[in-house]
Order: structure tokens, then C-alpha cells, then sequence
């Protein structure tokens, strides 16, 4: 059975910072993508950044410089380092897997990431 299971988020003041962490299992994710996407209320899920199995990374045009994401394909986990929190980074944060052998650049497009966790809330005051 996979899982994807996030844990980290939390109540944090603007200009904080916090660790998302994302474990997988159920399957070898070792040639899969693991990105990080977020639904704010009353808006849709958007992209906020993914690692490749070969440790190429893309971001989200509003957390570049302040969110850093990494993976350890040993232990099947994902991390989205988020400094600099902005009331605006309010949201659910979900950890998605997408199997993408040939490496490269990962992908933002969520219809692609085939495994999805439960999410996670984050919440920045200001």
C-alpha cells in the first residue's frame, strides 16, 4: 500500500521558518519525482517545488530564495525547507509522487503526480 505521509506544518509568525518533511513508502520512489504543492483557501492547488531522483530541483516563482526542497532516495523522504514565511504561504501543504525514470528537470504539472498524502496546514500570522 503506498503512503505518503507529511508532517511539519504548524503555526508560525511572518518571517519564520519551518521544515516540512513527506515519508513515502509502499514502493521503491527512487525514480520518481517527490514535489510539494499547496491549496490556500478558496483557491486551487498550486506548485510549490519538487526534487528528481537526481536531486535536480524546481520552484515556484513566489518561494524561490526562500524555500529550499531536498530528498534522501534511502529513506524514501522528501523536505521542503521554508524560510522568510509570508502570511500568503498559508495553506495545505501536500507532498505528491511522480515517476519520471529518465530524471531531468522535474515537473510542476500536479495531473502527473500519481501519489498524493493526506497534506499538512501551515498557517503564518502576521
Amino acid at each position: 500500500q503506498v503512503q505518503l505521509v507529511e508532517s511539519g506544518g504548524e503555526l508560525v509568525q511572518a518571517g519564520g521558518s519551518l521544515r516540512l518533511s513527506c515519508a513515502a513508502s509502499g514502493r521503491d520512489f527512487s525514480r520518481y519525482d517527490l514535489g510539494w504543492f499547496r491549496q490556500a483557501p478558496g483557491k486551487e492547488r498550486e506548485f510549490v517545488a519538487a526534487c528528481s531522483w537526481i536531486s535536480s530541483t524546481l520552484y515556484a516563482d513566489s518561494v524561490k530564495g526562500r524555500f529550499t526542497v531536498s530528498r534522501d532516495n534511502a529513506k524514501n523522504t522528501v523536505s521542503l525547507q521554508m524560510n522568510s514565511l509570508k502570511p500568503e504561504d498559508t495553506a495545505v501543504y501536500y507532498c505528491a509522487a511522480n515517476f519520471r525514470p529518465w530524471g531531468g528537470t522535474p515537473s510542476s504539472t500536479q495531473d502527473l503526480y500519481v501519489y498524493w498524502g493526506q497534506g499538512t496546514q501551515v498557517t503564518v500570522s502576521s
